[in-house]
C-alpha cells in the first residue's frame, strides 16, 4: 500500500508504524468529505484515490461525508472564517456526495466491503458538559495554538478564528474515536493540511484506552504553472454533470500540460507502471499527438461520468474539429460551442432567409461580405456540418438545430453560432 502510494506521487507522509501495520492485516481506514458543497471537485479526487488504492490493496475505505462538522467548518487552509451551513443544505449536500463517492468505491465486496459513514449520527446528540469533560480535558491548548492552520490564522489580528473553527480538530478526533470503537478504524488519510487534526485524532483513541491508529497524508497538489489544481478561468472543475458538463470534465484533462500529465495518470488513474511509461514515452517522443492527455481525459471521465458521459465529451470534441454535428441537441449546441463567436438573428428575418455572406460579414466572421462569398465559392464554408454549394446560399429558421442554433464553419476551426431570437 505505502509503495504503491509512494509510486504514484500520492504519499506525503505517514506515522511511524503505518506501513507495517498495513503488512500485518486488513486494515481499516477513512477519509472524511466536507459538505459545503452539493458536489466533490476535481480536488477531492486526490483523497478519493487514496481510498480507492486502500480497498484495492484489500483493505476497508470508509467514507465519512462530515454532516456535523460540516456545519462548523474546517480552517485547514483557509484565511478567513467559513460561512456557516445550515443544517438542511448540510444534509442536503451530504447526500449527493454519498451518490458521488459510490461511483469509486464498491460496497458489495465479500473480502473488504467499502462503507459509508455521516459523522452527524453522533455529533448531534452529544452534550456539550459531557464533551468538554470526556473528550476535551486530553486537548492541550497550547498544543492546540501550534497547529499551523490555527497560527496562521492568529497572525491576522482582523480576523482571526472563532471558538466555532478553533474547536474543530476536538470533533474530528472524536470522529477518528468513533469510527474506532463502531468500525475498528485505525487508519485516517487525508491532505497534508491535515496532519495536525489526524494525529490530535490518534492521541485521542491512545488517551481512551484504544488500540494504537495511524496516519496518511497526500500531497496538496498545484500545476506545474503554479495554478491550484482544479481551478480554471471558468472556475472549479466539479464532479457533478449539472455543474460541469461531461465535455468540460473531457477538455480539463485534455488540456493538461506535457509537464503535468503523467504525474495525473500516476495519480488519478489505475493504470499499470508499464502503460504510464509507454504514455510517458509518447510525451517525449511526439508529444503534438496528445496521446498521453487524450487516454487521461477518456479514463477520468468514464470512471466519473459513465460510458455514456465519455462518448458525448469524446463526440463534441470531433465536432470542434470538423466532425458531425448528427445526433446533438440545443443543450448539446450551447455547451460546446460556449466560447465560440455567436450572433442573434431575430426569428422574422430568418424566416425569410438571410444570405449566409452577411450573416458571416455582420458577425465578424470574414472582414467582408466579398471575403465571405470567396470561401463560399471555394467550398470551403459549412452549415450545420453541411458544405454549402451556393454562393448566395441563405440561412433559414429552418435551418436551426431544435429551433434555436445554426452552426456556420469556415476551414476547419473557424466557427460561428447563430441563434434564433424572439
Amino acid at each position: 500500500m505505502i509503495e504503491e502510494l509512494r509510486w504514484r506521487g500520492l504519499l506525503a507522509d505517514a506515522t511511524e508504524r503505518a506501513a507495517a501495520a498495513f503488512a500485518a492485516g486488513q486494515v481499516t481506514g477513512y477519509i472524511g468529505f466536507d459538505p459545503t458543497a452539493a458536489s466533490l471537485h476535481v480536488g477531492s479526487l486526490v483523497p478519493i484515490m487514496g481510498l480507492v488504492h486502500l480497498q484495492r490493496a484489500g483493505h476497508c475505505p470508509i467514507a465519512l461525508v462530515g454532516g456535523g462538522t460540516g456545519l462548523i467548518g474546517d480552517p485547514s487552509g483557509k484565511a478567513s472564517e467559513r460561512a456557516l451551513l445550515d443544517r438542511a443544505r448540510a444534509e442536503e449536500n451530504a447526500a449527493a456526495i454519498h451518490r458521488q463517492l459510490a461511483r469509486f468505491l464498491d460496497f458489495e465486496s465479500k473480502s473488504a466491503p467499502a462503507r459509508m459513514a455521516n459523522n452527524l449520527d453522533w455529533l448531534d446528540g452529544l452534550r456539550l458538559v459531557d464533551f468538554l469533560r470526556d473528550i476535551g480535558k486530553h486537548f492541550s491548548v497550547n498544543a492546540m495554538l501550534r497547529k499551523e492552520s490555527v497560527r496562521r490564522r492568529l497572525q491576522d489580528d482582523e480576523s482571526g478564528i472563532s471558538f466555532t473553527e478553533f474547536s474543530y480538530q476536538l470533533l474530528q478526533a472524536y470522529d477518528f474515536r468513533e469510527l474506532n470503537r463502531r468500525y475498528g478504524c485505525t487508519l485516517q488519510m487525508g491532505g497534508s493540511d491535515q496532519w495536525g487534526n489526524i494525529t490530535a485524532g490518534i492521541d485521542l483513541v491512545r488517551r481512551l484506552g484504544g488500540p494504537r491508529c495511524h496516519g496518511v497524508v497526500f500531497p496538496l497538489l498545484e500545476s506545474s504553472s503554479g495554478v491550484k489544481f482544479g481551478k480554471t478561468e471558468a472556475g472549479t472543475v466539479w464532479l457533478d454533470p449539472e455543474r460541469t458538463s461531461p465535455y468540460r470534465f473531457y477538455q480539463f484533462w485534455l488540456n493538461a500540460e506535457d509537464a503535468d500529465v503523467v504525474r495525473y495518470l500516476k495519480l488519478f488513474t489505475l493504470l499499470g507502471r508499464a502503460e504510464i511509461e509507454e504514455l510517458e514515452g509518447a510525451v517525449a517522443d511526439r508529444p503534438h499527438v496528445r496521446e498521453a492527455q487524450k487516454r487521461l481525459a477518456a479514463e477520468m471521465t468514464r470512471i466519473v461520468h459513465g460510458a455514456d458521459g465519455l462518448d458525448r465529451a469524446e463526440r463534441a470534441s470531433r465536432v470542434l474539429f470538423g466532425g458531425s454535428l448528427e445526433g446533438l441537441g440545443a443543450a448539446d449546441i450551447e455547451e460546446i460551442f460556449a466560447d465560440v463567436p455567436s450572433a442573434a438573428l431575430a426569428r422574422p428575418a430568418l424566416e425569410r432567409g438571410v444570405e449566409l455572406a452577411v450573416v458571416m460579414a455582420d458577425a465578424g466572421m470574414t472582414a467582408s461580405r466579398s471575403e465571405a462569398r470567396r470561401l463560399i465559392r471555394g467550398r470551403g464554408v459549412y452549415v450545420n456540418g453541411a458544405r454549402v454549394a451556393e454562393v448566395g446560399a441563405l440561412v433559414r429558421a429552418e435551418d436551426a438545430i431544435e429551433g434555436r442554433f445554426v452552426v456556420v464553419r469556415a476551414g476547419k476551426k473557424r466557427y460561428l453560432v447563430v441563434e434564433v431570437a424572439g
